[in-house]
């Protein structure tokens, strides 16, 4: 019996996964037996996690579908900006939400996030295993260099970083997943990623250098760990990196 084969067609950054010939076009796909098309997409070095929409000769289909011989399939990633309500989305919701974690290898991304307001899970001693329960359990996010990662079944939400330096990694992580307007910077401490609240300074007073306790007056501490938060020195120069990071133009 000779092998079935089917043609595929990836859109957008999906070809950075790809090889070098796949990418752009129309590519064959040569397979035995009916895989499903999350199987046959993943074994082409694309996470389903990537992925939003699949058409099968024009009409829209789930990640269980059977590949056919002959079958055309065109594959989309998240939309972000174009209107695809009247098809079929894998997803009854969007697929991102600025709800993360990030891998062991991303601490200074989850610290970036952190500061302009975005939930961030990071701990650098989960394994594998750990980031797939955490991403499933919560549905979040998960952000990672790893594509083997993201293959993983229990992962439904992710996305893989191009960048490699955190400082363009951040700004990889806004504009992909269009996060500009959902900042909230100054909400979330920096340590453990709970949120920030309003304290008022004579009950802290104690805690305070005497410097920072005469020259501030307004504090905010961190609901969770208590680590408290003031708008020190370093605050103009946070303030002109976010506007860098937050501005459309």
């Amino acid at each position: 019996m000779r092998p079935h084969q089917a043609w595929f067609r990836f859109y957008a950054e999906l070809n950075d996964f790809l090889s070098r010939e796949r990418r752009g076009g129309d590519a064959p796909y040569v397979f035995d037996g009916t895989p499903s098309v999350k199987d046959a997409i993943e074994s082409q070095g694309v996470p389903h996690v990537e992925v939003d929409l699949i058409l099968v000769d024009g009409v829209p289909v789930g990640f269980g579908h059977p590949l056919r011989d002959g079958a055309r399939l065109s594959v989309y990633p998240v939309f972000e900006t174009l209107d695809v309500a009247e098809l079929v989305r894998l997803r009854p919701a969007p697929l991102r939400v600025p709800r993360f974690a990030c891998d062991v290898h991303l601490g200074k991304l989850a610290r970036r996030l952190r500061l302009l307001g975005f939930d961030s899970l990071y701990r650098n001693d989960w394994d594998d295993a750990d980031l797939a329960a955490v991403c499933a359990a919560e549905r979040r996010c998960l952000l990672t260099r790893d594509i083997g990662l993201l293959k993983r079944n229990e992962v439904d939400r992710g996305y893989w970083l191009r960048a490699t330096d955190p400082g363009l990694q951040i700004r990889e992580v806004i504009g992909r997943l269009d996060l500009r307007r959902a900042a909230r910077p100054f909400t979330r401490c920096l340590a453990c990623n709970g949120e920030l609240g309003s304290v008022a300074k004579e009950e802290i007073l104690d805690e305070l250098p005497p410097r920072t306790r005469r020259d501030h007056e307004e504090f905010r501490s961190c609901v969770v760990c208590g680590r408290l938060y003031w708008r020190g020195s370093h605050f103009a120069q946070l303030e002109r990196l976010f506007r860098s990071l937050l501005s459309t133009e």
